[in-house]
């Protein structure tokens, strides 16, 4: 049974861990860490150098920069310098103009900034930032979560120094969650504790009907919508829906649309996988505004719990993750029970594990395309009380267990394969 201190603090990490964004989180961390150095310098950069672990800049270099129609980190860390304000933390960007875009290539054009790798560091999200201008200097570093700063300094003195920290998910005051857990919190929890989880579902539609009317990326989401191929394959059904918004949204934050979306830990793609699939299969369905923000929260909370052991960034391409979420609340809404869910957990841990990470970009859109409908696979097996069983592959009997048999091949086992995906990036031609 969850106490009320349990559930409060679970509610207190939801909404740290489900929070708005604007734009792919890692050049948006970036540009926050440049907009708070630039404030402890106290005037315009002459000179800004980012050292950068090597998960952030895989995962910075071929995205859209909201509100830029450019790419990468170079505009990123222009406009954080010029308007990015510290407080708006990944809506860091969001005051952005057309004007405010061409000074930024003209700091761009001036060789003002540079970008490196941060040599023999563990931690896979760290952000480090030195600013200088007539003679003056600051320096802002972000490390273990996207808008966790542990170092802060300028000319004058040290303003915070925490050492560099490994995932700030992990804090002492957080709860020591289970699958169990995670499903009797979003099941009995009061209802109106957890409404706010709507919040979700507003933004993230928004995205994906915003995304509809406009030609992001490589527009999946409109093509799942409104080809004629698409028709004839798949027809115009909840199946198709859910794919056509997710990936529809996932379109338009790749791209770079100044188009807000609910992340999670870390990630819009987490965050609209986690939410769009629920909610169109809630819509379709009839379900109620209860059932729908209890499938919302285990969906959300699910991912938490599973980032909680993977980290903020690795190997694994986050939508296994959230797309197991998305499959528990799916599997939730279609009348599953705790048994049921925890098969839908292990079908898709036995089906898309290993799908590699590589790098935030346009073509995410048919990532989270594929895991949405492995979910949606993995939910029907396992209302038919089917799922990959412990004789197979890495999935065990205790659905934790097979959390973390995951977890481990994406934060151990992929580290070769998360440096090789980088230096294959960063040595094709087209980089050049």
């Amino acid at each position: 049974m969850i106490t009320k201190t349990e559930r409060e603090k679970i509610i207190a990490l939801i909404q740290r861990e489900v929070v708005p964004a604007i734009g792919c989180t890692e050049p948006i961390a970036v540009a926050l860490c440049v907009a708070k150095a630039t404030e402890l310098l106290g005037q315009r950069p002459q000179r800004i150098q980012a050292l950068l672990s090597a998960n952030i800049l895989k995962n910075a270099m071929g995205v859209g920069i909201p509100g830029t129609g450019m790419i990468g980190l170079p505009i990123a860390i222009a406009l954080g310098a010029l308007i990015g304000k510290s407080e708006y933390e990944l809506e860091v960007l969001k005051d952005c103009t057309p004007a405010d875009v061409e000074e930024g290539k003209k700091i761009i054009a001036a060789n003002a900034i540079c970008i490196g790798l941060k040599e023999n560091i563990q931690e896979k999200l760290y952000i480090e930032i030195h600013c200088e201008a007539n003679g003056e200097r600051s320096t802002a570093i972000i490390s273990g979560g996207h808008t966790n700063f542990v170092y802060l300094s300028n000319s004058q003195s040290v303003i915070l120094d925490k050492g560099i920290s490994k995932d700030e998910e992990c804090a002492e005051d957080d709860i020591h969650l289970t699958f169990h857990k995670v499903y009797e919190f979003a099941t009995t929890a009061p209802i109106d504790e957890i409404r706010f989880i709507l919040k979700s579902r507003d933004l993230n539609m928004n995205a994906a009907e915003q995304s509809f009317r406009g030609n992001y990326g490589h527009e999946l989401g409109k093509i799942l919508c409104q080809s004629k191929t698409k028709e004839e394959l798949l027809g115009t059904n909840t199946f198709s829906r859910i794919l056509s918004y997710t990936s529809a949204a996932c379109d338009a934050r790749m791209a770079g649309a100044m188009i807000p979306v609910m992340s999670n830990s870390g990630s819009g793609n987490q965050g609209i996988t986690a939410t769009l699939p629920v909610v169109i299969y809630a819509q379709d369905n009839h379900k109620s505004e209860e059932e729908l923000i209890r499938a919302l929260t285990l969906s959300h909370l699910t991912v938490v719990y599973i980032k909680q052991n993977l980290g903020r960034l690795s190997a694994l391409c986050g939508c296994v993750v959230a797309s197991t979420g998305s499959s528990c609340g799916i599997t939730y809404l279609m009348g599953g029970c705790y048994e049921q869910i925890t098969f839908a957990v292990k079908n898709m841990i036995g089906n898309i594990t290993g799908m590699i990470c590589d790098g935030a970009k346009p073509s995410c859109a048919l990532k989270v395309t594929s895991g949405t409908s492995t979910a949606l696979l993995s939910a029907i097996l396992a209302i038919e009380h089917q799922c990959v069983t412990s004789v197979e592959g890495i999935v065990d009997d205790d659905v934790d267990k097979s959390i973390w048999n995951l977890t481990q091949i994406g934060k151990e086992a992929m580290n070769e394969t998360d440096k090789l995906v980088l230096n294959i990036m960063t040595h094709k031609k087209c980089c050049h």
